[in-house]
């Protein structure tokens, strides 16, 4: 296994329980409590990339864009929270927005100048689709089945 896919496997994994945990969060604290527990956990793992080193020689503008991203990503991560907070299933709103990368690829043709190629299209046309079946509940008859 090359050294990204590790990494990658190990994304999936842990991404796969938090996901877990933000719902179990959501039905016992408030979203807003939830994002300052997620934000505290970020600030427990400082010291350990500060360790790492690079950090010190970073440009204003390069830290600017790193909080900035961390201000989107702290209200996304609220946004998610909100929707568990408000019944969304764990199951369906977790890979939902999952889906960011749709509107990342959507910036990136318009503020980067690139070009996807036609099968990228084609995997965004099936990431969409599968975000509509995957969304998808059938009406319920609350008279039949009793």
């Amino acid at each position: 296994m090359t050294g990204w896919l590790a990494y990658a496997s190990i994304a999936i994994v842990l991404w796969g329980v938090v996901g877990l945990l933000q719902k179990l969060g959501t039905n016992r604290i408030s979203s807003r409590s939830l994002v300052v527990w997620l934000t505290a956990g970020f600030v427990i793992l400082l010291p350990f990339f500060w360790s790492q080193g690079g950090v010190r020689s970073l440009s204003r503008g390069i830290v600017a864009m790193g909080l900035l991203g961390g201000l989107l990503n702290g209200l996304g991560s609220w946004a998610l929270f909100v929707s568990l907070e408000k019944g969304a299933k764990a199951s369906v709103a977790i890979p939902m927005t999952a889906l960011y990368p749709l509107f990342t690829v959507a910036l990136a043709v318009v503020f980067l100048d690139e070009r996807p190629t036609r099968l990228e299209w084609i995997g965004v046309a099936l990431a969409l689709a599968a975000g509509a079946m995957l969304s998808y509940e059938p009406a319920t008859n609350p008279g039949a089945g009793a």
